[in-house]
């Protein structure tokens, strides 16, 4: 079961397909300052009202500043004992789904109007496949739609394997199909068997491979390859692979917060407690000093990361103390911090023998969520206490 949830999860890796051009927009999207990017892709529309790009753009924004402020771009919340496809939607907002939904039809509209008078038209296939991937991220981060997202997925990866075909030395055009190749190369035989599936089995390996040369090689989609291979190393347990990779992302992104979080993580998956500490201790400085991106990041947040490591390395009493503070701030926090909070403070509680307060722990975080799958699972230890097994994973009750 658990291949198969990281598998179908691995969608949501489809969302920052958009290329990384040298603008303001993006240089504010990948430093996750979504206002001021929004604000930019905005005017790129008014400029360029004819540019099915100028769309995606915008719409890309739009999409993602829901999922950072859901707390939906952190790792640590998508892996391990919480699997993607666990969480709660994605929440936007009515204004934001018109929002996307306006730029996601036009950007379509423009390229299958291009395509009407050129079908292999690099510019419109581009932007069509673009515009699919999105809407395939959407379908399944808000409105949980998986077949709906899968087919859309589909679609995205048919337009970009023509761009292959009509240009093989395009590597940028390798990205989607790259990434398709390992989602579905993954996906349970229940999936596969979907009409639009039927017959394409994909390669995890293949897809890896692919996305290392645009990482490697591309020009406009280097950044959206280093980024989905930081997170697939992740899943797939290279977390030493994944590290040069966040490195290279942090020098180019310096305000961007959770590049620094994921590279804990990683430290963290390979046993390197001492470099996580040693980072988690820079962005403490950084946000003390006010640096530009962590001068307003919540203390809590980086409480979390640190209680969240030494959790599962077994420094129960700091956890302990880390989580107290988490937990203090709770509802201020975005949801998946929030509730991960109270329910790994009811798992230390359980570690530690304080059965009643471990109880109280989950109880608030089934009463934030009580039908997430975070709140379930904490209902569960409700009823029956945490255990770790031996090798340090979560018992499953």
């Amino acid at each position: 079961m658990r291949h198969h949830l990281i598998a179908v999860s691995s969608l949501a890796l489809i969302g920052a397909l958009l290329r990384a051009q040298d603008s303001a927009g993006y240089d504010h999207f990948y430093n996750l300052e979504y206002d001021e990017a929004i604000a930019a892709f905005t005017a790129q529309t008014e400029q360029h009202p004819d540019d099915p790009n100028a769309w995606n753009h915008l719409a890309h924004a739009t999409l993602y500043r829901a999922m950072y402020r859901g707390g939906a771009l952190e790792s640590e919340l998508v892996t391990g004992s919480n699997p993607f496809l666990r969480r709660q939607k994605v929440k936007t907002s009515p204004v934001e789904d018109q929002q996307f939904y306006d730029a996601i039809d036009k950007a379509l509209d423009l390229s299958q109007s291009h395509l009407l008078d050129n079908q292999d038209d690099p510019v419109a296939l581009d932007a069509l496949g673009v515009s699919y991937a999105l809407r395939a991220n959407y379908n399944f981060l808000v409105r949980k739609a998986w077949t709906d997202a899968l087919h859309d997925a589909t679609d995205a990866r048919k337009a970009h394997k023509r761009l292959t075909e009509l240009d093989p030395g395009n590597v940028d055009a390798r990205l989607i199909p790259a990434l398709y190749d390992y989602i579905t190369g993954s996906l349970p035989l229940g999936y596969r068997i979907l009409g639009f599936l039927a017959g394409y089995h994909g390669d995890r390996n293949r897809g890896i491979e692919a996305l290392q040369s645009v990482a490697q090689d591309g020009n406009a989609s280097r950044v959206d390859a280093e980024v989905m291979l930081a997170a697939i190393y992740r899943r797939e347990r290279r977390a030493q692979d994944a590290v040069p990779l966040l490195q290279d992302l942090i020098q180019r992104f310096p305000r961007n917060f959770l590049l620094r979080f994921e590279i804990v993580q990683m430290y963290s998956d390979l046993g390197d407690k001492t470099s996580a500490l040693s980072e988690i201790a820079r962005i403490r400085d950084f946000r003390q000093n006010g640096a530009p991106g962590f001068a307003d990041l919540p203390p809590e947040k980086i409480d979390y990361l640190e209680g969240n490591l030494l959790f599962w390395y077994s420094d129960l009493d700091q956890a302990l103390d880390d989580m107290k503070k988490v937990t203090a701030k709770a509802r201020d926090l975005d949801l998946n911090t929030g509730i991960m909070s109270w329910m790994r403070l009811g798992q230390i509680y359980d570690l530690k023998g304080r059965r009643l307060s471990a109880v109280a722990a989950y109880k608030k975080a089934v009463a934030m969520a009580p039908l997430s799958e975070v709140g379930k699972e904490s209902r569960r230890y409700v009823s029956q206490p945490y255990k770790r097994l031996a090798t340090g994973a979560d018992s499953e009750p």
